[in-house]
C-alpha cells in the first residue's frame, strides 16, 4: 500500500492506494509522501477540487466491502456536483431499506471522491463520517454551491 498526505481547506487528508486504485481517503496525516501515477493524479484532482476548478473525479477506485457497499458507493458517485439526494432516493433505486443506505454511506471508505456528503436525510442535514462531522459536510456542500438551503 502507498500513502500520500494532501492539505485541503477541509483538513489534512490521507490518500491510500493499493493495486493501482485508491482504496481509502481519511482525515489526518500519515507522514508519507509516496509517489505513483494514481497517487499523483488523486492528489492533483483533490487540489483542483479544493481550488474550485474540478467538479468530479476521474480515478481508479476500489471499494472493499459488501455488494451493497459497492452499489451504494456507485450510486453516490453518480450524484452530480452541487446536487443532493436522500437516503430514501438511493434506497428506492437499490430496493433496500433507507437505514441500510445510511450505514453504507457512513462506511464509505473514500469520502469526498465518492461524495457521501451529497446524501441527506428525508428531513434535511444528517451526519458525516469524516473529521469534523456535520460541519465538514456543510463545508463540502457550500463549496459545491449546494449549501444554500442550509443557511
Amino acid at each position: 500500500m502507498l500513502q500520500r498526505d494532501v492539505q485541503t481547506q477541509f483538513g489534512a487528508l490521507i490518500l491510500t492506494e493499493d493495486d493501482g486504485a485508491i482504496i481509502r481517503l481519511s482525515w489526518g496525516t500519515s507522514g508519507c509522501a509516496d509517489r505513483s501515477d494514481v497517487l499523483d493524479a488523486a492528489a492533483a484532482q483533490l487540489a483542483e477540487y479544493d481550488a474550485g476548478t474540478r467538479m468530479g473525479f476521474d480515478l481508479p477506485l476500489s471499494v472493499r466491502g459488501s455488494a451493497l457497499q459497492r452499489d451504494v458507493c456507485a450510486a453516490m458517485s453518480a450524484i452530480p456536483f452541487g446536487y443532493t439526494v436522500t437516503y430514501g432516493d438511493i434506497a428506492r433505486d437499490l430496493g433496500v431499506p433507507a437505514q441500510a443506505i445510511g450505514q453504507a454511506c457512513g462506511g464509505n471508505p473514500i469520502p469526498i471522491i465518492i461524495p457521501c456528503h451529497r446524501v441527506m436525510g428525508a428531513k434535511g442535514l444528517t451526519g458525516f463520517s469524516g473529521a469534523g462531522g456535520v460541519e465538514t459536510k456543510v463545508a463540502l456542500l457550500k463549496h459545491e454551491g449546494a449549501g444554500g438551503f442550509l443557511i
